[in-house]
């Protein structure tokens, strides 16, 4: 491993002791509240925010952390490394029970994703990686190293989309691009797993209401292992700054398909209203 070697090991050591006290949570009668419609949080977010939090200040006292439970998320502000943290995604899978929820830590330096991992406490799977540099999942003791696939025929592909958050134009996005398999699967982070592993080969976002938090960890491990994530414009996606919201969307791919994706869709993102 090479380069934020450091960064990584703290991350996986923080995501695990996080996806604990999820666990202790998740076997237990848990309260649900909503901060907004189809938005639950859950005391297990709560704590969880608060360990994750706690431990990156502690190990890089110099750095900045944005996490989602937080109530001052002002370091998005700043400039050179900030933390983007998501101590619990897909709290609506959570809620259901179905394991779909993950811990995701992801490192920005300079407003680019640098760095990230995405933990699944349900089987303790880890994924890590290091933008355009490596990708690697740890399940059962043994690291194995990521790599796309190399699909790139549009009507092949194994879109994988949101299994409690569907987006209305899906279906016409499937027509569009002729996609006749699709994947549901709860949390940002594992669907893009599905694509690092080679079981999917896409994922849309044609919404804006996912944040930073939502994709600088899982973009470092889906750009590690050879792909891509853009906005729907197929323009990067940047860290840092007031609005934490990825506005015009998310495009995550194994690479080989994204600018043939990119190009299907403009029509599609107007009518959503992302481009």
């Amino acid at each position: 491993m090479t380069g934020f070697a450091r960064e990584l090991d703290e991350a996986a050591r923080l995501a695990r002791a996080a996806g604990a006290v999820l666990m202790k949570v998740y076997a237990t009668d848990f309260a649900v509240s909503y901060k907004g419609p189809n938005d639950p949080v859950t005391d297990a977010d709560k704590q969880a925010n608060e360990l994750l939090v706690a431990g990156l200040q502690a190990a890089f006292p110099a750095d900045g952390v944005v996490a989602e439970e937080s109530v001052d998320n002002s370091d998005a502000l700043r400039q050179g490394r900030v933390w983007y943290v998501d101590p619990l995604d897909g709290t609506s899978d959570f809620v259901l029970k179905n394991g779909e929820f993950s811990v995701m830590i992801g490192l920005a330096v300079n407003g680019g994703a640098r760095a990230g991992v995405v933990y699944r406490p349900v089987g303790d799977v880890l994924f890590a990686g290091i933008t355009d540099r490596e990708a690697w999942v740890e399940e059962a003791g043994r690291r194995t190293p990521l790599a796309v696939s190399n699909q790139a025929n549009l009507s092949s592909l194994r879109l994988v989309v949101s299994r409690s958050h569907r987006h209305a134009l899906i279906d016409d996005l499937k027509t569009r691009l002729g996609i006749g398999r699709e994947l549901r699967h709860g949390s940002v982070g594992l669907k893009v797993g599905l694509i690092a592993t080679q079981q999917a080969d896409l994922y849309v976002d044609l919404s804006e209401f996912t944040k930073a938090w939502d994709s600088c960890g899982p973009e470092a491990i889906l750009r590690g292992a050879g792909g891509r994530m853009t906005d729907l414009a197929g323009q990067p996606l940047i860290y840092g700054g007031p609005d934490l919201h990825n506005r015009k969307g998310l495009v995550a791919s194994n690479g080989a398909c994204h600018d043939r994706v990119i190009a299907a869709l403009a029509p599609l993102a107007r009518k959503a209203g992302r481009i």
